[in-house]
């Protein structure tokens, strides 16, 4: 029979080995200070790995700022010897527990909660014992202990961890966190990993974010929301963080800002979104014109997907919209000659007219584009065209810059252009072009993707525009001078357009005044100009990294416009400059700066390094215009500008081999238990892993010469460095001086060079072993 006891992060006490997190949580209670990471519960898990997680199920019901969560957890025991497991759970400071419940198999397990002090003497005799500094972000917490519990051998034990916790509510946004990361110290996966949030409100829930997963949410009304996330086979999940915000009105308006460096410009998140079901849904009447490739090449089954796509939009019509039906091939035919009213009878003859189109002939784009902005000439109502093509521009003009030009012109009303690219033989810069240039966005369909599918996303989050003609304007109570520049800079995307029902607006940028301003959402209903005005406040200095995940959607969506602008503007010296570095701090990956995983890299070599980065645009990007390569790297480009949640954080392996690398990466010895690999696409939208980069909180370490560098100390910092020997009684008082917000980037097993506040630190390893 094994006895061990692990704890939470995952290190066993009685037989030096080492366990894998599991989950808990507690309750806060009026917290002094921002709420801290919740505590992560584990199971037994040795090095050579004796169980594996079958399945994490967290379920949360919030009422307002109260949630009720239930953790469920199965492990299998896949040794030959029954195990014996203690759970330690670490307490936040300034934590109580409430209602606390730990279930195994549906029976209760007694448990004690351990003062501060036998906390940290547990805490750092594991560290020493087991030479593994994995518990450090627990340094100075307390401990929830249980009592023993046998896993028989090939034996499953189903954990459950039931409490109550009172919800932060920061910036107008209450914050639950739920620890996900149950897997930091095993190669195995979890095979199913589910998260359900049900959340009521007394007053109208408007915005819902997670910054760390791309979630589902269902509205079933103004006062309920269903938060879903599912993963499969996954590893080393982040902690499932969501925000949402409260407000009655047609719309509502959250902005959290963070700013690491009084010194320099911070960071702003701007969330916005109408009501779930308005009364003014039906008041915004619209336009819309669907552009249809039917050239040889649409043959097969992609015709007919492309005529079941036509026919649900279609159908999707009010009364009293207008739309009409462009198709093209070799020349360029309409459904009817003129915008038509979408009236029953109007809507059946186009779905007729669907039914008999066919493939064959050349591919006019440039015709078909003209012939369908010219039909628009109403600016009152929101104008939009749904552009589908599977190939190049072989009739009439097939320059690309011609094309989004003539485009362009033939736009008088303002008009969106969405545009589908179907299969790998498109030309993918062209479509970004237009859509770029006239206020739309591409979507790309692979070879095995359902053309109906994809279109049918699309239009269902712009088939009922609340808001057309947006715009945003800040009002600060102390405004900046003249000669100090914009007060808000850089903010993605750059230009707002429609608000749809069911949809919200995510805006990121760069702020220089701080303090409190007045926000104000300007836009037309049915013609009629409506503005919505709101309280921000943004910060002159940030005290902790509570909110650093929004530097980091930023950094994503700008190295995203970076690319942009580099794709059909051609070379720029500053731009290269700037993706590297971004790229380098922030550990966001691309096919144009993947080498600085590369340990052979010098990472302070900014000029042979954007030599490296320019090579790697103009032969990957620049010179691949179609073609498998060409359409994935563009398709990569718009997931970066649009995204949600950084892509550091977001990113999840999604091949075979990528999860083979991922698995792997632990023959580095040095990966730190809280660690994300960074994981990046390359230039043929494959997922890798760079197994030398490591993505920890808001910092970056790259392995180089045996070690683990931060990105941000430079070469003068260096040379200053503090040397500190691991699992010393200096390193010890380190992690207790910096507390879990900082200690977490010394957990590492290898030497790391990091900087902690205003220092920075050399971190050795010891002499001999610790007894």
């Amino acid at each position: 029979m094994r006895r061990i006891s692990a704890f939470l992060t995952g290190l066993a006490m009685a037989l030096c080995l080492l366990a894998t997190p599991v989950s808990a949580q507690v309750i806060i209670i009026n917290p002094p200070h921002p709420p801290r990471p919740i505590p992560r519960p584990t199971v037994p898990a040795p090095r050579v790995t004796e169980y594996r997680i079958q399945s994490v199920e967290m379920q949360a019901q919030v009422r307002d700022q109260a949630a009720q969560v239930q953790i469920s957890q199965v492990f299998e025991n896949v040794g030959s010897q029954t195990i014996e497991a203690s759970l330690f759970f670490p307490l936040p400071d300034s934590a109580t527990i409430s209602g606390l419940t730990l279930l195994v198999d549906g029976k209760e397990l007694p448990g004690k909660l351990l003062p501060k002090d036998e906390a940290r003497r547990i805490y750092e005799e594991t560290v020493r014992r087991q030479r593994d500094p994995a518990l450090l972000e627990y340094m100075g917490q307390g401990l929830y202990q249980t009592s023993v519990f046998p896993i028989p051998a090939k034996a499953t034990r189903k954990v459950e961890i039931r409490y109550s916790q009172l919800l932060v509510k920061d910036s107008g946004l209450i914050d639950l966190s739920l620890p996900l990361g149950t897997n930091k110290f095993s190669t195995r996966p979890i095979d199913k990993l589910e998260v359900t949030v049900r959340i009521e409100a007394g007053d109208a829930i408007k915005t819902i974010h997670s910054p760390s997963h791309r979630i589902d949410i269902e509205r079933p009304d103004s006062n309920r929301a269903v938060c879903k996330l599912s993963l499969t086979n996954v590893y080393a999940p982040d902690d499932f963080r969501l925000l949402y915000g409260t407000q009655n009105g047609l719309v509502g308006m959250n902005v959290v800002s963070y700013r690491p460096s009084p010194t320099e410009d911070g960071y702003f998140l701007l969330l916005a979104s109408p009501e779930v079901k308005s009364a003014m849904e039906n008041k915004v009447d619209k336009t819309v014109v669907v552009v249809v490739d039917k050239s040889g090449s649409m043959s097969g089954a992609k015709i007919e997907q492309a005529r079941e796509a036509l026919k649900f939009v279609v159908r999707q019509l009010r009364p009293s919209d207008t739309f009409n039906i462009v198709a093209y091939d070799s020349g360029v035919e309409a459904f009817r000659p003129e915008l038509q009213r979408a009236d029953e009878a109007t809507v059946k003859a186009a779905v007729g007219y669907a039914e008999g189109l066919f493939a064959g002939g050349g591919t006019n784009i440039d015709g078909a584009l003209q012939t369908a902005l010219k039909m628009l000439a109403d600016k009152s109502r929101p104008n939009y065209v749904l552009f589908l093509t599977d190939g190049l521009p072989t009739i009439g003009e097939t320059n690309e810059m011609n094309i989004a030009k003539n485009a362009g012109l033939a736009n008088t009303v303002g008009a969106r252009v969405f545009s589908f690219g179907v299969g790998y033989d498109v030309n993918s810069r062209l479509l970004d072009r237009v859509s770029r240039d006239l206020r739309g966005q591409s979507v790309y369909v692979k070879p095995n993707e359902n053309i109906e599918s994809q279109v049918a996303i699309l239009y269902n989050k712009i088939g009922s525009p609340l808001l057309t003609d947006l715009a945003l304007a800040w009002e600060f109570d102390q405004p900046l001078g003249a000669e100090s520049g914009a007060a808000i800079s850089r903010a993605y995307p750059k230009q707002l357009t429609d608000l749809f029902q069911g949809e919200q607006i995510v805006m990121v940028g760069r702020y220089k005044a701080n303090g409190t301003a007045k926000v104000t959402l300007t836009g037309s209903i049915g013609g009629e100009k409506r503005s919505f005005a709101f309280p921000a406040t943004l910060v002159s200095q940030s005290s902790n990294e509570t909110h650093g995940y929004v530097e980091k959607l930023w950094a994503t969506r700008r190295i995203g416009e970076i690319i942009d602008e580099l794709d059909l503007r051609g070379h720029n010296k500053e731009l290269i400059d700037e993706l590297v570095q971004l790229s380098l701090k922030h550990g966001i990956l691309t096919p144009y700066t993947s080498f600085l995983a590369d340990e052979r890299t010098n990472l302070t070599a900014q000029a042979a390094n954007a030599g490296v980065a320019l090579d790697k645009v103009e032969k990957q990007l620049r010179q691949n215009v179609g073609g498998q390569s060409g359409f994935s790297q563009r398709a990569a480009k718009g997931r970066l500008q649009a995204a949600a949640t950084p892509a550091a954080a977001a990113a999840e392996p999604t091949s075979g081999k990528a999860k083979d690398d991922l698995a792997r990466r632990g023959a580095y010895g040095g990966v730190n238990s809280s660690s994300k690999a960074a994981l990046y696409e390359d230039a043929d939208g494959n997922t890798q892993v760079a197994a030398g980069v490591q993505n920890i909180g808001q910092k970056t370490f790259y392995r180089r010469e045996n070690q683990w560098r931060d990105s941000s100390v430079t070469p003068e910092q260096e040379k200053k460095a503090q040397r500190v020997k691991q699992f010393s009684k200096e390193y010890f008082e380190l992690a207790t001086k910096h507390g879990q917000h900082m200690s977490k980037y010394l957990a590492f097993t290898e030497p790391v060079l990091v900087n902690l506040g205003n220092e920075t630190y050399q971190i050795d390893p010891p002499d001999e072993e610790v007894n």
